[in-house]
Parts: structure tokens; C-alpha cells; sequence
């Protein structure tokens, strides 16, 4: 009886063990599929190189409308860099971008980048266009903290960095490219090197 007793007991801490594993199993399952793991390291970090020669390029223009043709210029290729990296990161993972994953992550992340884009307009008819640095940094990071609630760690902590940067633009408008170069070049080198360490590229 005792032998039986210790048999029982063995197969029951068996199965409790295979049904915690089988738990652990399904939970990062749905973990996985419900998070957005193809935001670009490597691109990021091209992105942030590329800022930082726009930061140098427009704090030498003469006037307001060559300062913003350099950053419109670097804008379109940020965008570029960002898509392409990310069409290639989430081919490589298997993550189809138009899914259900990738398309609640492009709501979250263009809703502030068309906010910002309304008030940028705005401030350069006004001739405000020393606010346009805040504005920049302080929606692109609402924007990524939207987005990377359903990435890894290193996406909202970017967002949160450009938003702390954008609120020390807002308040020392008159440095807005060193602002620009410390948060779309410095931060975003850092963090997309982290992601690209730590995430798969």
C-alpha cells in the first residue's frame, strides 16, 4: 500500500509539473503573439546616424524654410530607413506587419505623428517655428510610447527619453537641434542598439 501510495504521489507531482510547463508554454505563446518584436535595431540606429548629420547640416542653414527643407529631408529618409528595417526584421521573424499585432501598433504610433504633423504646420504659418523641435520630439515619443506598449521594454523608455528632451525644448526653444541631435541621434543609436543586442536585430 505504501508502494502504491509513493507511486500516486510521484505521478501526481509529474502531471502538476507537466501542466506548469504546459502553462509557461501557452502563456509566451500569447505573450508572442500579442507583442510587436519587429521594430528595427539595427535601423534605429541608422536613423539616429543619419539625425545627427541633419542636426549639423540645419544648425548651419541662414534661414527658417532651408533649416526645415534639411529636417523634411531627413524625415522622408528616417522613413524609409525605418521601413525598410522593419519589412526586413519582421520577414525574418515571421511577423506579418499587416496583422493583427502590426496594424493595432501602426494605429497606436501614427495617432501623435498626425498630431504633430497638424501642430507643426500650424506653428510654421505662425512663424513659431523655434517650437517645432518640442513639437517633434514630443509627439514622435507619444508616438513610440503608444506603439511600444505592445513591443519590448526599450521602445517606451525611448518614447519616454524623447518626451523628457521635448519638454526641455519646449522650455529652451532656442537650442533645438542640439535637443534634435541628443534624442533622434543620440537616443535613438543607443536604443536601437539595445534592440538590435538584445531582440534580434
Amino acid at each position: 500500500m505504501k508502494q502504491i501510495a509513493e507511486r500516486r504521489a510521484s505521478g501526481d507531482i509529474v502531471l502538476h509539473e507537466k501542466a506548469a510547463d504546459d502553462l509557461r508554454f501557452i502563456r509566451s505563446a500569447m505573450e508572442r503573439a500579442s507583442s510587436f518584436t519587429a521594430v528595427p535595431g539595427w535601423g534605429g540606429a541608422v536613423m539616429g546616424v543619419t539625425a545627427l548629420a541633419a542636426a549639423y547640416m540645419a544648425s548651419r542653414q541662414a534661414t527658417a524654410s532651408a533649416w526645415l527643407a534639411v529636417w523634411s529631408v531627413e524625415l522622408v529618409v528616417a522613413v524609409l530607413i525605418g521601413g525598410v528595417s522593419m519589412f526586413l526584421k519582421a520577414r525574418r521573424l515571421g511577423q506579418p506587419l499587416a496583422g493583427a499585432v502590426g496594424r493595432r501598433f501602426a494605429l497606436s504610433f501614427s495617432a501623435p505623428v498626425l498630431a504633430g504633423a497638424v501642430l507643426s504646420i500650424a506653428l510654421y504659418w505662425q512663424g513659431m517655428v523655434a517650437l517645432l523641435p518640442a513639437v517633434w520630439l514630443l509627439s514622435y515619443g507619444a508616438a513610440v510610447i503608444a506603439g511600444g506598449t505592445m513591443s519590448v521594454l526599450a521602445v517606451p523608455l525611448m518614447g519616454c527619453g524623447m518626451m523628457v528632451l521635448g519638454a526641455g525644448a519646449a522650455v529652451l526653444p532656442g537650442r533645438g537641434d542640439i535637443w534634435m541631435a541628443i534624442g533622434f541621434g543620440g537616443l535613438q543609436i543607443v536604443a536601437g542598439l539595445w534592440i538590435a543586442r538584445r531582440h534580434g536585430g
